[in-house]
């Protein structure tokens, strides 16, 4: 055997543990996905597109974050998972290579009144800490300077167990920065007696007024009649100061009414339980109109909206309260805390630095910490969430984000491009749905979905560079380097909506004249102020001629998993209808959600079985087989279809359906119609709700809203979600509804639209207290001549002018 002699020259073989470079997906099923099978690189940053529908979401978030987090929920404890989500097995083969998900979403921010900007990213328990130690006079520990946390104190005597067991007198305190009158929420609703009942009348008169309170049969009436702390019978104007005050303000207390125990309590703690404490959106229109007649909000006169108690707002740091810190525009605050010199606090004040500093990188730094989380845009939400992870020192992390460009300006685009490209290239894969160009440019690898939506979608068209992609001849390919021209005749205007000295947040005593009868773009870098212009200064109902003003925001649509297309754009009315007509029975019968529904399932087509602290199954129901209905109700056909075929149709197929024949219904054929003019032909009738995208539910909400009689239409960046391909026929059916006599205003981004419009208002020149101000008003053609605006500049690059 020859012994080998001299130095081995071979490249030394691929340690185990760098061959897992990619995440590997074999056989993904989930929702609308056909079987799809990919490899992302790691460390990359990948660009997910594709037409809305075409199943990004399912692939990223419902597959491959999904499977990430709950392989880590796994890993804890079955009693930590106990107070965990649960989260089901996503429908898919293979996943490999898979590292932490960290899912960086468009979800609002709870509307929680205590929930800040500043709470929601540690910059408020930072200074905090920070006026607890330098703040004069000083009042206390951090929980002093907290809105959130009461002050308490308690006294009295305690056993101690040392030797000679002994009783003591003991006091407990602690102090808190909980305003004492609005407890920390900023406002105080005062409720206007008169909206809730006839003083004139007595209770067994039907003296209330509240929606749903009979005095006949209604048990809440009775328990104020038959309590025994008031007359029933005595008018309420007559009752002694004694009455009053159990009337109104009564503890909780037992009561027996027809033999029957129920709890009695004063009539305003009991609407402030059972209508204040919920979110105004869910309400039903006639419960919602009668809480804002009935109450009002205003500012609280203690703290002035600070939310702070007076202890709180009196200790400074050079001439600045916690308040005013709070209160401060974010890159004003950061430049305050850099001019702050103190070694003893100097980690602390790092942080903070750190912090604010990423506020303003990210874009947002016109923003304020006492401002409501609730308030954010879903964009700007994004954003929020986002400033937690820039500074981290986690690596090898997969970061999943949905259009993170969703609300901002092209100028700012190239600022997230920055923050992403930087996420990256400190050693973790960054996975993007986006269908913004620009944000696709920067990619390292794209996977392209389609081809279609919904049924037609569900398989990867392209996986590859972006280059590749541009020659690949798939729908994202050929519409990557769309450019709009912009108009060379634009519409006149019928009329002008007015606004003078609007205020509202940043908005500098704005004078503007808003054309009607053309399509009028409000645009402008984020936090310029649009938003403020736009849904804060307009008339609330009706504009100019008593024209009902139509405004279609961002807000999520509120449903169950039971709520569909159908039900939602009043569509299964005249649906149900016209199968009760035909067959001779009642239209009850075919509602899922009523005499129709499988005793099984009770309608829900799926049994959910709860395992605890494992993740709960969802299993098709065995008697109706996941149709939802008794198979006594599917036995009635309409044009040869039961109604369980009708709501698996696609849009198209049933706007065909119910446009002739037999099954001819024009009231379902007109809102099919409109579902189909804002994009959304592919979805079928019975999906539950809660799995569109962010840009199908606006695009629901728009088909709803075009049978409004409104003749002012305001639309909030209608182009969110929506793929290159589809933008041009949204700006179709723009011109559609200012064609047909209406006047559309729409806050927007993208140069497509701005190029479209026949007005363009220009907000700026800045964010913050750096904005709300009219920079341009004109065409587009004047807008690009001119240049002279961030949006111009912008504007005229994309058009190539």
């Amino acid at each position: 055997m020859s012994k080998a002699t001299g130095t081995d020259t071979r490249s030394p073989a691929l340690h185990g543990a760098d061959s897992h470079d990619l995440i590997r997906v074999h056989g993904a099923r989930e929702n609308n996905l056909k079987d799809v099978s990919i490899e992302i690189p790691k460390r990359r940053l990948t660009v997910f597109t594709g037409v809305s529908g075409s199943g990004k979401s399912s692939l990223v978030f419902d597959t491959i974050a999904a499977e990430s987090q709950r392989l880590i929920n796994e890993t804890y404890s079955a009693f930590v998972q106990g107070f965990m989500p649960t989260l089901a097995r996503p429908e898919v083969d293979v996943l490999e290579g898979l590292t932490t998900a960290i899912i960086v979403d468009q979800q609002r921010m709870g509307a929680d009144p205590r929930s800040t900007v500043g709470t929601t990213t540690d910059a408020n328990a930072m200074l905090r800490i920070l006026f607890s130690r330098l703040g004069t006079p000083h009042i206390g520990p951090p929980s002093a300077y907290a809105f959130n946390v009461p002050s308490v104190r308690a006294s009295g005597a305690i056993t101690v167990e040392r030797g000679a067991r002994q009783t003591v007198k003991a006091t407990f305190n602690r102090t808190g920065g909980m305003c004492t009158r609005c407890e920390g929420r900023g406002s105080v609703s005062d409720i206007d007696l008169t909206q809730l009942y006839d003083d004139s009348k007595s209770l067994s008169e039907g003296a209330f007024t509240i929606p749903g309170w009979k005095s006949d049969s209604q048990w809440t009436v009775q328990v104020y009649a038959q309590s025994g702390f008031v007359d029933p019978d005595k008018p309420i104007r007559k009752y002694t100061k004694k009455e009053m005050q159990a009337f109104l303000y009564g503890a909780p207390v037992k009561v027996k009414v027809n033999g029957v125990n129920l709890t009695y309590e004063g009539l305003i703690p009991k609407l402030q339980k059972s209508f204040l404490s919920k979110d105004k959106e869910a309400m039903q229109p006639h419960i919602r109109a009668f809480v804002e007649r009935a109450v009002t909000f205003t500012t609280c006169p203690e703290c002035e909206g600070t939310r702070l108690s007076e202890g709180a707002r009196s200790s400074k740091i050079e001439r600045i309260s916690i308040a005013d810190a709070c209160a401060m525009q974010i890159s004003d605050l950061a430049e305050w805390v850099r001019g702050l010199d103190e070694p003893s606090v100097a980690p602390l004040l790092d942080a903070l630095r750190q912090t604010l500093d990423s506020f303003v990188e990210i874009g947002l730094g016109y923003l304020a910490l006492d401002r409501p989380a609730g308030t954010l845009s879903g964009g700007e939400a994004q954003r929020v969430k986002m400033i937690r992870h820039l500074g981290s020192s986690l690596t090898d992390v997969t970061y999943v984000f949905d259009e993170p460009t969703a609300g901002l300006h092209p100028h700012d685009i190239q600022r997230m491009n920055d923050l992403l490209l930087r996420l990256r290239d400190k050693g973790n894969t960054v996975l993007v749905v986006e269908h913004k160009p620009e944000m696709i440019a920067i990619a390292d690898h794209v996977v392209d979905l389609g081809p279609g939506a919904g049924q037609a979608g569900g398989a990867v068209c392209f996986e590859g560079t972006v280059e590749g992609l541009r020659a690949g001849g798939t729908l994202t390919g050929r519409h990557l380097d769309d450019r709009a021209a912009v108009k060379e005749k634009v519409r006149k205007a019928s009329g002008t909506l007015e606004i003078r000295g609007a205020t509202a947040n940043n908005l500098q005593d704005v004078d503007v004249d808003i054309p009607l009868g053309v399509l009028a773009v409000v645009t402008g870098v984020a936090g310029s102020g649009k938003s403020s212009l736009v849904h804060g200064s307009l008339p609330g109902s009706s504009g100019p001629a008593g024209e009902e003003v139509v405004s279609i925001d961002q807000t999520a649509i509120r449903g169950s998993r039971r709520s569909n297309p159908a039900t939602y754009t009043g569509l299964l009315e005249p649906i149900r209808k016209a199968f009760a007509k035909v067959n001779g029975v009642k239209p009850a019968l075919f509602s899922a959600n009523s005499e129709g529904a499988c005793p099984t399932c009770n309608g829900a087509g799926v049994i959910y079985t709860d395992l605890a602290m494992m993740a709960g199954v969802a299993t098709p129901c065995e008697e109706c087989e996941g149709k939802r209905y008794q198979a006594s109700v599917l036995e009635y056909h309409l044009g040869g279809r039961d109604i369980s075929e009708v709501l698996a149709m696609s849009v198209t197929e049933a706007e065909e359906f119910f446009g002739a024949g037999e099954a001819h219904t024009p009231a379902a054929h007109r809102i099919l119609g409109r579902l189909a003019d804002v994009g959304l032909g592919y979805l079928s009738l019975g999906q539950p709700l809660t799995t569109l995208s962010g840009g199908e539910r606006q695009r629901l909400k728009l088909a709803t809203h075009m049978s409004d009689k409104g003749g002012v239409y305001v639309l909030d960046e209608p182009t969110n979600g929506l793929h290159l391909a589809d933008v041009e026929q949204l700006l179709a059916l723009l011109d559609r509804l200012v064609d047909s006599g209406k006047s559309v205003i729409v806050v927007e981004h993208h140069q497509a639209v701005m190029a479209h419009a026949d007005w363009i208002i220009d907000l700026g020149p800045g964010a913050g207290h750096d904005g709300g101000r009219i920079v341009f008003e004109g065409t587009p053609a004047e807008l690009v001549a001119a240049r002279s605006t961030l949006t111009g500049e912008h504007l005229a690059a994309y058009v190539s002018a």
